[in-house]
């Protein structure tokens, strides 16, 4: 190392991937958090699991910028939103998101609260300072909604279900933020999902290639285009293989999870989520 090389004690954890726009993985979680900044404000993509998590996001941030800060979420899973409380206590007062995500943190944020019990003790519990359930308070209603941060404009939008019915994407120079609709290093979850639709919006993401270089998932290192083409792909021929075993009545469709390309869990859970889908969908035609 050359006498005037960063030592690992002063590197930064942050990753510019392009003038004014950082990426910072976070602990616990691996989640990632967005920081993008302007000449007059910052946007901060995502704000952690809870009060612990947040903090420390907040002090990273405040190493890069003291700019007054808006929040992002981009949807409303526990380990994305929880540190909105701590956020909301340092001054920050816009929290965006998709209408249907304030809805769904505001239903079934207490519910969430065990999810992130093992790594925000009190956040879990329900109990201490800023571990209150802090929704969205700025809505993207269907259109697109641009910020303009000085000198730095955002584009907040949302191609369609997939990770959830409410994924918000967070558009800024050559970087899109996807949230959980691009997962790097781990199969994609599929518990709140809506399979078929993620498909088709994986594929208005791909369209987007003339926009964007540079794709960053919820977890995991940041993607090309031709990574999210094969997150498509690969999903597709999973959802084709699951429906063709359900079609045929199988006793057993879970006979189909060891020739899907995922591993067990997961297969598991996309299975399940698309035997609950064809269940509401059946129960809709019929009433």
């Amino acid at each position: 190392m050359t006498d005037d090389a960063p030592s690992a004690a002063t590197r930064s954890p942050w990753r510019e991937l392009a003038p004014g726009i950082y990426l910072l993985r976070t602990a616990g979680f691996r989640m990632n958090v967005g920081l993008v900044v302007g000449t007059e404000r910052a946007l901060v993509v995502d704000t952690g699991a809870g009060p612990i998590g947040a903090a420390e996001i907040y002090s990273h941030v405040r190493d890069v910028t003291g700019l007054p800060l808006l929040v992002v979420n981009t949807h409303a899973h526990a380990h994305h939103f929880f540190g909105n409380g701590y956020f909301a206590a340092q001054g920050v007062e816009e929290f965006w998101a998709t209408s249907r995500c304030g809805t769904v943190q505001g239903e079934t944020g207490e519910e969430q609260r065990t999810l992130v019990a093992a790594v925000e003790p009190a956040m879990g519990a329900g109990g201490g300072r800023h571990t209150d359930v802090v929704p969205a308070n700025r809505l993207v209603e269907g259109t697109p909604v641009d910020i303009d941060l000085g000198d730095m404009s955002v584009t907040l939008f949302h191609l369609g279900r997939g990770h959830t019915d409410h994924d918000l994407l967070v558009g800024a120079g050559s970087v899109l933020f996807t949230g959980d609709l691009v997962e790097e290093g781990a199969d994609p979850a599929f518990e709140d999902s809506f399979p078929a639709d993620w498909i088709r919006t994986l594929g208005k993401m791909v369209a987007l290639e003339d926009l964007y270089d540079v794709f960053v998932p919820g977890h995991g290192e940041p993607v090309s285009v031709s990574e999210v083409i094969t997150q498509m792909n690969k999903m597709r021929s999973a959802v084709r293989v699951t429906r063709l075993a359900m079609d045929e009545a199988s006793l057993d469709v879970t006979k189909a999870i060891p020739i899907l390309p995922y591993g067990p869990e997961q297969s598991r859970a996309l299975l399940i989520r698309l035997r609950t889908l064809a269940h509401w969908n059946w129960l809709t035609r019929k009433h």
